[in-house]
């Protein structure tokens, strides 16, 4: 059976240690008795230890050529291997509407996108698991007052319990990557409502770390194109931080400032 060419333009990283994808695959045993989704399963490496769980199981693969190498390996997955674009897929579908585990070794110029996804189908996602960038495992996982801390951080992490597992060296890999992996877990933190405009929510985190060496009442303008507020608004103490200072909950009461402001000079 020939091999599958690892293609740089999808960003293809295989995995050889099987004791490493061994390990990945335990990770979705944190959220038992729902599906799994593997995204990117390349020749199967992580998936041939997902398949004996007894958890239903698909996977999705953009590369015409692994998606026939699966197909001939693992003939009794023919049926759940979907051949797609992962980012283009109503994720909906694949289970009937049920909720499931997102896992796999993510391809390092996506991972970004793919996390984004995963926040907008939350609520059909209560776990996600998996390999990615160890730097961009780093972000997610960072806590306030650290220069990992950005936009990825908060937004993941207002919905989600962030958990960095292990590091990866890169001579595990085929070809191997100019940087380290890391294994990392996401599980739903029990938020169903977060107290302010979610969509707000997003603009203000990526406004404010746009320009994250500025204080909050430099890096907020570009926000108020339609009127500038006045001392009352910029004079906050909350505006004299700086983006990486602020937790969770600080977001979420400077969104529900911006918000009641933008009502105002909008009148």
């Amino acid at each position: 059976m020939r091999t599958v060419r690892p293609k740089k333009n999808l960003g293809q990283h295989f995995l050889t240690d099987l004791n490493i994808a061994k390990a990945i695959a335990d990770t979705v045993d944190a959220c038992p008795d729902i599906p799994v989704l593997e995204v990117g399963p390349g020749m199967g490496v992580l998936t041939q230890f997902l398949m004996p769980k007894g958890r239903e199981l698909k996977v999705v693969e953009i590369d015409a050529e692994s998606v026939a190498y699966l197909n001939e390996k693992y003939p009794e997955l023919r049926p759940s291997i979907v051949g797609e674009d992962f980012l283009r897929m109503d994720l909906g579908r694949l289970f009937g509407g049920r909720k499931f585990v997102l896992t796999g070794n993510y391809p390092y110029d996506i991972s970004t996108q793919i996390f984004f996804k995963m926040l907008d189908n939350k609520e059909l996602i209560p776990c996600c698991t998996g390999m990615i960038q160890r730097e961009v495992a780093l972000r997610m996982a960072s806590a306030p007052g650290n220069k990992a801390y950005g936009i990825l951080s908060v937004l993941i992490q207002a919905w989600y319990d962030v958990e960095y597992l292990f590091t990866v060296d890169e001579g595990v890999f085929n070809p191997p990557p100019k940087v380290k992996s890391a294994v990392i877990r996401m599980t739903r933190n029990g938020v169903t409502d977060l107290g302010c405009d979610w969509q707000l929510f997003r603009r203000v985190v990526k406004t404010v770390f746009n320009q994250r060496r500025k204080m909050l009442r430099g890096s907020l303008k570009p926000l108020f194109q339609s009127g500038m507020p006045g001392d009352d608004f910029f004079g906050l103490d909350i505006m004299t931080k700086r983006p990486e200072q602020l937790s969770i909950a600080q977001f979420v009461e400077l969104t529900n400032l911006v918000d009641r402001k933008l009502e105002r000079v909008s009148c």
